[in-house]
């Protein structure tokens, strides 16, 4: 979801002489595969790889869902449970990279929503975009309560270290107070830029992050301080959110498969299967292992229910604020790049008044995003509140964008209608219903839930 860049560059329009406001919107907007960290250095040599496009998905789709997953694992009601719900999601998870690649191929177009606009027609484009502005939001309020999750276990080794049994602690190391500082002096000076390349090297951080979280939680399941296990059973659905939320790369990886060596459907449906299979390991060890140490108790952040002066831990927790800190941006700038083209495209402005008020659109945009996410987040108790509500909306860019691009590349062939081709049709309505099904039960649920409490 890092493939997003704005041209502003008024020199680039010179040969254009198009008059059409929204052809000027997506081209001023549009998302651009150069600004994808990694692809650019890889393209210099032609392309990226099979084993680059491989490490790229594998970045795109872990991240801070990784915290919540032992607590779907309890929702889902066991490890036997919360496996099999995965293996079932993962099918249409990898189905749907696929065929997205496929209509990225018909379509000639580079990014998720374009490919959704030129399949799918201009309602449901915007209806794209509209949903990638929301889902980014969501996530960025996401990562300002991780932050808060993992600096407020910082006061308790403070305390300690102290010596101080008060249960008093000092006045800076207050949860809002944390999240709005780190807020304010770190995440906003990197959202403000119109580009992302300054992030090129922040996704390894985050792959190395995840994956110590995950060697961390299965290490201390192995060798316990001590053991709470115990069992529970809710609907299975519960789980649903979190494991699309984790999952979720399919925004970000259209730019990726036109950005390889080998732009063809067979190399990249093996590099999405390996790809997801990987997330599929890491998830699944931390779902197991830390449910298998916590049980129900579990908390929403997995993270959270170790002890604070865990030195192990402690390192997992800076790892995690590092991978949010850098991510905030890349999120925030897709969804800003959304509104600022679904902006400009309803406006009909001129292309070179477009770009002498970009920074002031960029500036604007940019401080009511942060501002509202980071009020937002200050005042919802946990992560899970939040992947429960755009764990749905993940759900849609997975199962049901996927497959109205499926029937209608499919629809639009009007000659050599084989078995294949209805079955690949009935794929693509089962698709569409599965995921209208889950985002429909598990946004209503999540809904429910917050107005219960």
């Amino acid at each position: 979801i890092a493939a997003m860049a704005i041209n502003s560059d008024v020199e680039d329009w010179g040969g254009m002489g198009s008059t059409d406001s929204g052809e000027r919107a997506r081209l001023l907007q549009s998302p651009s595969v150069d600004s994808v960290p990694y692809i650019e250095t890889e393209r210099r040599g032609g392309g990226v790889s099979s084993i680059g496009a491989v490490f790229i998905v594998v970045n795109a789709a872990l991240g801070a869902g990784l915290l919540n997953f032992p607590a779907a694992f309890s929702m889902a009601g066991g490890i036997t449970a919360g496996v099999m719900l995965q293996m079932f999601m993962l099918i249409f998870i990898i189905s749907g990279l696929v065929i997205l690649g496929y209509c990225s191929q018909v379509s000639n177009e580079s990014t998720y929503q374009e490919v959704v606009r030129a399949t799918c027609g201009k309602v449901t484009g915007i209806l794209c975009e509209v949903a990638i502005a929301i889902y980014t939001f969501g996530t960025c309020i996401a990562f300002f309560i991780v932050i808060g999750d993992q600096l407020d276990r910082c006061k308790y080794i403070i305390e300690a270290a102290n010596h101080d049994g008060s249960g008093s602690h000092p006045w800076y190391m207050d949860r809002k107070f944390t999240i709005s500082v780190t807020a304010v002096l770190v995440i906003l000076p990197l959202s403000i830029p119109k580009e992302i390349g300054f992030q090129k090297y922040a996704s390894a951080i985050s792959v190395v992050g995840t994956w110590y979280v995950t060697i961390v939680v299965i290490i201390k399941y192995i060798w316990p301080d001590k053991n709470n296990i115990s069992t529970s059973w809710t609907a299975v659905f519960n789980a649903m959110p979190t494991i699309c939320f984790g999952f979720q790369c399919h925004v970000s990886c259209v730019p990726v498969f036109n950005s390889m060596t080998r732009k063809e459907i067979k190399p990249w449906g093996l590099v999405v299967t390996l790809s997801m299979i990987i997330c599929l390991f890491v998830y699944t060890g931390t779902g197991v292992c830390g449910f298998l140490t916590f049980g129900s108790s579990v908390q929403q952040d997995v993270l959270m229910s170790y002890p604070p002066n865990d030195i192990a831990v402690a390192f997992a927790r800076a790892f995690i604020v590092v991978c949010v800190v850098t991510s905030y941006p890349i999120l925030h700038f897709c969804g800003r790049a959304v509104i600022e083209g679904l902006w400009l495209r309803f406006q009909g402005e001129q292309v070179e008044v477009c770009v002498r008020r970009e920074q002031r659109r960029r500036i604007f945009q940019t401080l009511v995003w942060f501002i509202v996410t980071l009020v937002l987040a200050l005042f919802i108790p946990d992560i899970g509140r939040v992947i429960s509500l755009i764990g749905g909306l993940a759900a849609c860019f997975i199962f049901v964008f996927p497959g109205l691009c499926l029937m209608q590349a499919k629809l639009s062939e009007t000659d050599n209608r084989s078995t294949s081709w209805h079955g690949m049709v009935i794929f693509g309505v089962v698709m569409v219903t599965l995921g209208a099904f889950i985002f429909g039960l598990t946004t209503s649920n999540s809904i429910y839930q917050d107005v219960k409490t």
